[in-house]
């Protein structure tokens, strides 16, 4: 089956959701594509819960992503019991978690963004393709002229004049032999003062997640069986780590200070109590927030230093040994559930918690996985163009910018679609064989260059996602949910605003003219925040 359309968004997590409705806002007929069965990347299929910047209530995101989490609770409001002060709680958070100041069920974000998207197919301008697979690229020159993907057994071709890359591991831009760069970037090739020294290490990539879900029923027995590597990741101690990986010791990621934070701080922690310790930190249902009885237990969702998979990248490598490593991640998440059930230290003396239930129901539609694994790995580090502007720690980095005499606060870009918030963060790495810990930064909340988004050769292919042009380092904060929306959004405004002028992408860039009417669509049309106050800018996070 053919496609053609205005734009083709490829990959439907949150960026190329928000390139999708971005286009659409402008008038575009869309064609979005996912490989897997839900929209929504790291928030839905992944099941991470937001991380997002101290002001994203108010300011430091589009308009649109704070609708997107607007629609979220008002889920929350209109069909399920919330205790009073719940509900009149304008920063409603259904899970309470200290992650972030929303956090809620992956189901609930996936009903929120079909929510928004529904319009678009109701009229027929947009055409939603999940289970949709791409394989590979026809190219012209430096035009991306379709993309041939798999779906169902099915060959299913899509073309466009605009192609947008919002997949997690940057499959088009390798597809369609874009200039790109993968892993860490030596110290000689970007000046990063953090940036490895000597040669490049393209297999040191963050390490990647498999979530999973659970409640806690004390006195049942929820066990699941043994699963296959279980002794190998019980005893498995990696060099940089203070000892065994499943244990309730790890390190804080800014100074490497070992730490034990433990399941649970005391019995009433499964319904509702507070503490330093892991099943607050991203829990996604708090039973406190509902009127008594609807939840036996909280909900909590796993991601967390455990089951950060470090063995081998899933980018750069063939695909039998990404299969493999995706397979090892599962059974690592599944020898941390099978660790905290039958091994784990309690908090109340003895060992094991047989009663964490898995809840893989709320992560996906039909069966569950027995684990409560979510649908599709976390991904954190992505294929990344070779862009007209890359972003570099010292436009970023409180250390690097004061080492290079720059003044305190992010670089002003004169060409910024959009700003972000978040730590330098780089979780343990696959590091080439060599595994290391945590690499955590301090950096002043920045801004989203529109040179980043365009690929140095490509005329129309345009970085809608994580493979922007960061680096390695920078990667670390360009990375979460509210800056990949917001990179998604530019990118489909781009491609509207590159169709309407009959001006190339390169050129809206390179006109002063075109790049400020460009701007004021973003700002006036589609609410987007091209730059922080001083007073924020200049912070330290």
């Amino acid at each position: 089956m053919d496609h053609e359309t205005d734009v083709l968004v490829v990959g439907g997590g949150l960026g190329g959701v928000a390139a999708a409705l971005a286009a659409l806002r402008l008038g575009r007929t869309v064609v979005l594509t996912e490989e897997s069965p839900w929209l929504g990347g790291q928030l839905t299929s992944q099941a991470v819960p937001p991380d997002e910047n101290a002001w994203v209530e108010t300011f430091g995101a589009p308009a649109s992503y704070r609708r997107l989490r607007t629609e979220i609770r008002e889920v929350y409001r209109r069909h399920y019991p919330l205790t009073e002060s719940a509900r009149a709680a304008a920063a409603l958070s259904p899970g309470d978690g200290r992650v972030s100041p929303l956090c809620h069920e992956p189901k609930v974000a996936l009903a929120a963004i079909g929510a928004m998207l529904a319009p678009y197919q109701a009229n027929r301008r947009l055409t939603v393709l999940t289970g949709t697979r791409p394989r590979a690229a026809e190219v012209d020159g430096d035009t991306v002229t379709a993309v041939l993907f798999e779906r169902d057994g099915d060959d299913v071709t899509v073309r466009a004049p605009y192609v947008l890359d919002a997949t997690e591991l940057g499959d088009v831009v390798e597809l369609s032999g874009t200039e790109s760069v993968i892993g860490a970037e030596s110290r000689e090739q970007t000046g990063e003062l953090h940036a490895l020294p000597g040669a490049a290490q393209p297999l040191d990539q963050q390490s990647f997640t498999w979530c999973f879900a659970l409640d806690y029923r004390e006195g049942e027995d929820w066990t699941i069986d043994r699963p296959d590597g279980y002794a190998f990741w019980r005893d498995f101690a990696p060099a940089y780590w203070p000892g065994p990986l499943l244990s309730w010791t790890d390190v804080r990621p800014d100074s490497l200070a070992v730490r034990t934070h433990p399941l649970f701080t005391d019995a009433e922690t499964p319904t509702g109590g507070h503490g330093i310790d892991r099943w607050t930190f991203r829990r996604i249902l708090s039973a406190r927030t509902f009127t008594p009885g609807f939840l036996a237990s909280d909900v909590t969702l796993v991601n967390w230093p455990q089951n950060d998979y470090v063995l081998g990248p899933l980018v750069g490598v063939e695909p039998a040994e990404r299969e493999r490593h995706l397979d090892a991640a599962r059974q690592l998440s599944r020898s941390l559930l099978h660790w905290m059930q039958t091994e784990a230290p309690r908090h109340d003396g003895g060992t094991g918690y047989p009663g964490l239930r898995p809840r893989g129901d709320l992560l996906c539609d039909g069966d569950a996985d027995d684990a409560g694994l979510a649908l599709r790995p976390y991904v954190r580090e992505s294929r990344r163009i070779a862009g007209e502007l890359t972003v570099v720690e010292e436009h970023v980095g409180v250390e690097a910018r004061r080492a290079a005499g720059l003044p305190a606060g992010s670089e002003l870009f004169p060409d910024s679609v959009g700003i972000g918030c978040y730590r330098i963060d780089l979780h343990p790495s696959t590091g080439a064989g060599h595994p290391r810990s945590y690499v955590d930064i301090a950096c002043h909340p920045f801004q989203v260059p529109l040179g980043a988004l365009l690929p140095v050769r490509m005329d129309n292919l345009i970085a809608a996602a994580k493979n922007i042009a960061t680096t390695h380092i920078t990667n670390g904060g360009y990375r979460l949910h509210p800056v990949e929306w917001t990179i998604g959004e530019a990118a489909g405004a781009l491609a509207a605003y590159a169709l309407t002028t009959g001006l190339p992408p390169r050129a809206i860039r390179a006109k002063s003219d075109a790049l400020a009417e460009f701007q004021r669509l973003l700002t006036g049309v589609l609410g987007a925040e091209l730059a922080w106050p001083e007073r924020i800018r200049t912070r330290t996070v």
